[in-house]
Parts: structure tokens; sequence; C-alpha cells
């Protein structure tokens, strides 16, 4: 048996985003920055495998579809660069994962922010085109919060304090810039669009909170949230962050098109399969959950770095939360009757139909993705969907 269609997005089994990049994009983005093939070759490459990765992502049963992140080298920079008064910059220090280090790049301000005529407007059209009956795609854009945040790293905030002396001037133009590429986006087709958001993982922890030592040797630990190793993030202000985080968030998507659907992923860090904070959502559930405006959020459960289900209490009104209850780091498949029980878990604290299925995170946050094979990635996906058909049967 089947699930039928749901209409309402997120669905029963879905996906958070990114997927591994074949071998041969691999080696074109390589060929392209060496200077060996033209920007149009790159482009090629792209276009082929983001209508192969379509094709098969119809062909396992999901009811929505994504590029799998391919144009992209980042989850979130590569769309900060792509604003207007942002630049890619190179910094000292990637960011420090539990036994990885990333590239050391970063999106830094060089003039006023606005959002008009970004370039994920055309890499959205390219993906409308495989729409159909019962086939939704979907934009996965870093959340003004993780914007915000890069822009206060201990790097880049002589040059965001020289061009925005006022933080509210500076909160109103990121909100500004993303009403302005909602408004465009929604004009080019997309009705629903995901806001990846790692600030909230990082302000559960207590070494990034400032709880338990924040002086530590991870104390510059990130997923891209940018306040690592800064003041507020060491200064256990977690209420006041959450506040301004929520604020900039709620201010950039107020006015959004009724129809388009807008939700949120909320993750601990997803890089080479490692990871870069630990925590329950309490600490922010009722700021979180109550308060930001979205119609869903897409929530690490995959281990035990993410606590219990208690926080779901505070969800408010009729929002869906999908539970990521599969993990996309590493390649064993997991129990099919343990992720059952733990979906019945959480119902005591959401009615089912509140609840959907997907991995905990993408499965490649960066171009480099995670320690998966291709074959393993969409053994998950098949897995979340029988588990889904089975489950709201």
């Amino acid at each position: 048996m089947t699930t039928a269609p749901s209409s309402r997005l997120p669905f029963r089994a879905d996906v958070v985003g990114s997927y591994l990049r074949p071998a041969y994009l691999h080696e074109a983005r390589a060929r392209f920055a060496n200077g060996e093939i033209s920007a149009e070759a790159l482009t090629a490459a792209e276009d082929k495998a983001i209508t192969e990765l379509v094709a098969q992502q119809k062909n396992v049963g999901l009811q929505v579809i994504t590029d799998g992140e391919f144009r992209r080298s980042w989850w979130h920079l590569d769309f900060m660069w792509a604003l207007n008064g942002v630049e890619k910059a190179d910094v000292s220090k990637g960011y420090v994962f539990e036994g990885e280090e990333t590239r050391a790049e970063t999106a830094r301000l060089s003039g006023k922010i606005s959002g008009d005529n970004h370039a994920f407007i055309e890499h959205f059209k390219f993906l409308l085109q495989f729409a159909e009956p019962g086939i939704t795609p979907r934009l996965t854009v870093p959340s003004p919060a993780q914007f915000l945040a890069e822009l206060q790293r201990p790097e880049n905030k002589p040059a965001t304090d020289a061009i925005y002396p006022s933080e509210q001037a500076l909160l109103d133009d990121i909100a500004a810039a993303y009403r302005t590429f909602i408004a465009e986006l929604y004009a080019a087709g997309c009705r629903n669009l995901q806001l990846d958001d790692c600030t909230w993982g990082m302000l559960v922890d207590p070494k990034f909170a400032g709880a338990g030592g924040a002086d530590t040797p991870n104390s510059t630990a990130s997923c891209g949230c940018g306040q690592h190793g800064s003041t507020p993030a060491v200064s256990g202000k977690v209420q006041t962050l959450a506040e301004l985080y929520l604020s900039v968030n709620n201010a950039a998507i107020e006015g959004a098109p009724e129809d388009m659907v807008l939700t949120t992923h909320v993750c601990r860090g997803n890089y080479h399969s490692s990871w870069a904070a630990s925590g329950g959502y309490q600490p922010v559930a009722d700021v979180l959950f109550g308060r930001e405006n979205v119609a869903a959020y897409y929530l690490e459960f995959d281990t035990e770095r993410s606590g219990d289900f208690s926080p779901l209490a505070k969800v408010s009104g009729d929002k869906q939360v999908v539970l990521g209850l599969v993990s996309s780091k590493f390649g064993e498949l997991e129990d099919k009757q343990a992720v059952i029980a733990r979906i019945k878990e959480a119902t005591q604290y959401l009615p089912l139909e509140r609840l959907c299925l997907s991995t905990q995170c993408g499965f490649a946050s960066t171009e480099e993705g995670n320690i998966i094979t291709e074959a393993q990635q969409w053994a998950k996906i098949a897995l979340i969907k029988e588990i889904a058909d089975e489950v709201w049967a």
C-alpha cells in the first residue's frame, strides 16, 4: 500500500535538499576553477547532472524535487555571494567541525545589501521545467539569520560595521533584500522555499552559548553560523540572540504570498559526515517553535546530540514538523521498526497528521559531500518512502 499524494507541503516522505554530486560534475568544477573549460561548459555539466537527479527523485517516488544544490559549492555562501553588496573573501581558518576543517572562505560586505536580480532565480527556472502534477520544485537558501551571523563573524565584523554603523539598519536591509528575492522568486513560479538555519543549532550547544566554558578548543567550530568565537556567542545571552534571529527571519518573510509555503531546516552542522554542535531544542523552543512564522520545521533527530522530542510541544498553531530520523552522514541503513517507534514516540507531543519524515540534513551541504555512496543515498530515501507509506497509509 502507498500513501495517497498529499497536496500540503511538506510531504510525508521528504528531503532536506542537497545530494551527492556525480563524479563528472566534480571534474567539471575543478576544470573550470583551473581555467580549462568555459562557464558555458560548466553550466552544461550542471544542467545534465540536475536533469538526471530530478529523474532519480521522481523514480524513487518523491513528491518534491530540488536541483541538489549542484550549482553551489556551499549550502549558504553561494547565495550570500550573489546578493548585491556582498563579496567572496578568504579567511585564515575554515569552519571547524568534529575532526574536520572546511575550506577557509566567507561572505563579506562590500557595500549596501540588496536582493534584486539574484542568480538563484535563474537556477530555479531551470528546475521549474520538471514540475508536473503531484511534483513540487523546491528551492533551498540560507536563512536571514544565517546571513546576519556570517556578517558578524570576527573576521567580517569590521567591514559590516563600516557599512552599517547601526545594527537596525543592517537588519532592515537584510530583511528587505530577502523580501525582494522572495518576490522575484515567486514571480518566477516558486511555491516552496526552505530557509536553512544552523544558528539555532549552535545556540543550544553549551560550548557555543557560553554555559560550561566557551573558550574551548572547539569554540570556533561552525556549520556556517558565524557566531562562534565572537563576543555575543560566548556571553551566554542565548535569549538575546534568539530574539535577534527571530526578528530578522520574520521580517524577511513578512508579506510573502500566502500560497508560497515557507519552511525552515534547523541543523547542528553537516560537513563530510561530521558535525559541529550538540544539544536539545529546549533552550530555543519557545522562540523558534512558538514564534517563527514558517509553515514547518525540518528538524535533526538522528542521534542523541539532538535531545528528546519534548520541545515539540512548543510548536504553535498547525505548523508541521519533519522528523530527521534517518542519517545522511553514514551509509548504514537504519532499522525500519526503530524509526517507526521513534515516530510513535514523537506523537506524544504532536499528532501524527502534523508529522513527516526525512533525513536529518542533506547529503552534501558542501560540494565535498558526506562519506556515503550514491547507492546508499538512494537506499536511505527509499527507506523513508517505505516507512512513510506504512505509517501514514
